[in-house]
């Protein structure tokens, strides 16, 4: 119960979702940026080296929320079957909080949401949902309780990220003045540093001139960084340049709408014109202040979790949906190059360059199912159960693995009729120790993007090009393929996705079309 820390009682939960977040972001992972409340949840929990999203916003949040792949509940494309952002789950697919429910507990939303269906209907009791990603400072689509909300006038003093902390503050603390005998479950998801890079003024100020030496040497500093802090980082893998989203905007028009400092490619820094050189820092300045001011959003809801008398026995588990994003498109209210950087007026994206910085040490980015797209910060704070404070976890999980590891913290069961059985597995082993989590595979599949993880080996491939293969022992940045050295590897591996994926097809509900000019918006 909240506020009792006897050994006994259910623990309340707080899952906490950056967006858009790269790897090395935070300080407890490498980076520069200042992330104190972040830190002290590392220092006195654990950080897992290994664990894994979907790639992209929905999936990943359909995985979270549910314990299943997103192909297995129709929340991404599976062929043949339809599904994706616009994809409905079958109603086995019930949602953490409906599992929760029987057992007392209390849950509330506060930020993105992006699954399909009302939030209450999930099974939540309060929910602040910010439905606006285009517009951290005036959205125009925000609800309560599933209730439309007006939009926010210019100038109104709001900005997402606290507004979302602030509303999670306030469900928190009407939690403990009329329910304070019932666990509760919190989840709280920023939107965070997605696009559009929008920062306040005071934060961006912190970092305005941070970054005027390059990503190159961004790239550099984390990795040393994070050999420092014990994370098995294997050879320094370089900014490359690589694929990108098919829907970005071409040069001459990022030019020409964002201004001639905009670059499309992650060439090397000294190779940038002087014009981009300078322009360039802006952009990963304001992505470390949306950072940095979510971070100090967090402590304000931790503290708020400590006044209740809760925070002993409040297990807190913070990941991100996706690598850092190389898209580079404009939409909302566009960009007008004469706003201040990161204001409301202006539409900026990070890019590949920066976003491959902010991926240390890894390859690609969101979307792609490469290591720098797929990989996230695990940390897992829980005083009342967690005694090895400030240690890694090595073993590979998965975002399917957090929906097993809280029903058997509280005691829970999946909610739904008939069902497959969960593709996850419980981390609660590795609270107490660097054991490894016994699974026959981890599996991917986005944008034509596809990969499998068994044990050490990973096959993986772009849309339409070759498997790869490499050995994340010896080579997590995945700059030597072994797929020709090892093709009976490559065969056994290519047969286990078939496998899934067949499987995935049979459990995945079908999906009708979806209707003209409705499809899901890219996010």
């Amino acid at each position: 119960m909240a506020g009792d820390q006897s050994s006994n009682a259910r623990p309340n939960v707080l899952i906490i979702v950056a967006d858009d977040m790269g790897f090395s972001d935070a300080g407890c992972y490498g980076g520069e940026i200042q992330t104190p409340n972040l830190d002290s949840l590392a220092k006195g929990g654990l950080r897992f080296s290994q664990f894994y999203n979907t790639a992209r916003c929905w999936p990943s949040r359909a995985a979270l929320l549910t314990g299943y792949y997103a192909q297995q509940v129709g929340r991404d494309l599976v062929p043949g079957k339809g599904g994706g952002a616009g994809g409905q789950r079958p109603a086995w697919a019930g949602l953490l909080p409906a599992m929760l429910k029987p057992l007392g507990y209390r849950s509330y939303h506060a930020g993105k949401w992006h699954v399909d269906g009302p939030v209450l209907a999930g099974g939540f009791d309060h929910s602040y949902s910010l439905d606006d990603h285009d517009r951290y400072f005036n959205p125009r689509n925000h609800s309560t309780d599933d209730t439309r909300l007006s939009a926010v006038g210019t100038n109104a003093g709001y900005y997402s990220t606290t507004a979302i902390a602030s509303r999670a503050v306030a469900m928190l603390a009407e939690h403990q003045s009329g329910h304070a005998s019932a666990p509760f479950f919190l989840y709280l998801a920023f939107t965070a540093p997605h696009f559009p890079l929008q920062a306040l003024a005071e934060d961006y100020a912190v970092y305005q001139a941070r970054y005027l030496q390059g990503w190159d040497t961004l790239r550099k500093e984390r990795f040393e960084n994070l050999r420092k802090l014990g994370f098995p980082a294997a050879g320094f893998n370089p900014i490359r340049t690589e694929s990108l989203p098919g829907w970005n905007l071409p040069a001459d028009q990022l030019s020409a709408q964002i201004g001639p400092g905009e670059a499309g490619l992650a060439l090397p820094w000294a190779s940038l014109s002087k014009e981009q050189q300078v322009f360039q820092p802006v952009k990963m300045a304001l992505h470390a202040a949306m950072v940095h001011r979510m971070d100090i959003e967090i402590g304000r809801v931790l503290d708020q979790v400590r006044k209740m008398k809760a925070w002993d026995n409040t297990l807190i588990l913070f990941v991100s949906d996706n690598g850092a994003s190389a898209e580079q498109i404009i939409r909302g209210d566009r960009h007008d190059q004469t706003a201040r950087p990161g204001s409301a007026g202006t539409f900026l994206c990070l890019g590949p360059g920066w976003a491959s910085a902010a991926n240390t040490p890894f390859r690609l980015y969101k979307c792609w199912v490469h290591e720098g797209g797929i990989s996230t910060p695990l940390i897992v704070h829980w005083p009342a159960r967690i005694q090895s404070a400030g240690q890694w976890r090595h073993a590979p999980g998965h975002l399917i693995d957090l929906v097993p590891t809280v029903l058997e913290v509280t005691g829970g069961k999946a909610a739904g009729g008939p069902r497959p059985p969960m593709p996850g597995k419980s981390l609660v082993p590795a609270f107490g120790s660097d054991v490894p989590v016994s699974r026959e595979d981890l599996w991917w599949f986005h944008e034509g993007n596809r990969a499998i993880r068994v044990g050490d080996w990973k096959l993986v491939a772009e849309k339409d090009k070759d498997w790869e293969l490499y050995d994340l022992k010896n080579d997590r940045s995945e700059t030597l393929n072994q797929a020709q050295t090892h093709p009976d590897k490559v065969k056994d591996l290519v047969k286990k996705w078939e496998k899934r994926m067949e499987e995935f097809k049979a459990a995945a509900p079908a999906q009708s079309p979806p209707a003209k000019g409705k499809k899901g918006k890219r996010t």
